[in-house]
C-alpha cells in the first residue's frame, strides 16, 4: 500500500468524525471540529485522487466512512444493532476492499501537471 491509499483511508477516518459533528455539533467548538475535520477530509481525498483513479477513489473513501459512521452510532450514541444492517455494510465492505485490489498503484500520466 503506497502513501495514496493511506491518505484516503485517512480522509474515510476524518469522514466519520464530520458526519458525526453535522448530526451532533451543538456549540462554536464541536461545529469548528466538524469543520475542520471536513476541510481534512475532503483534502487528503482530493490529493489521493491525483494519482489514483478517481471514481475508486471516492468509491473506498464513501464506503470506509459509511461503515465507520454506521459502526460509531451503534457504539457510541445507542442506535440499535441489526443483523441486516451489518450484512450490508459487510457486503458494501467487501466491494470497497475488491475496488481496492483491483485498481493498480500506478502513477496516471499527467497526474502531477
Amino acid at each position: 500500500m503506497n502513501k495514496d491509499w493511506i491518505k484516503v483511508f485517512v480522509a474515510a477516518f476524518f469522514e466519520i468524525f464530520w458526519v458525526i459533528g453535522l448530526k451532533h455539533a451543538f456549540d462554536f467548538w464541536t461545529w469548528a471540529g466538524t469543520a475542520i475535520a471536513i476541510f481534512i477530509s475532503f483534502y487528503l481525498m482530493i490529493m489521493a485522487g491525483r494519482k489514483l483513479p478517481v471514481g475508486t477513489v471516492y468509491a473506498v473513501f464513501v464506503g470506509l466512512g459509511t461503515a465507520g459512521t454506521v459502526f460509531s452510532e451503534i457504539l457510541f450514541f445507542g442506535e440499535p444493532f441489526k443483523v441486516e444492517n451489518a450484512l450490508l455494510i459487510l457486503l458494501l465492505l467487501a466491494g470497497v476492499i475488491g475496488l481496492k485490489l483491483v485498481t493498480k498503484d500506478k502513477v496516471q500520466e499527467g497526474a502531477d501537471s
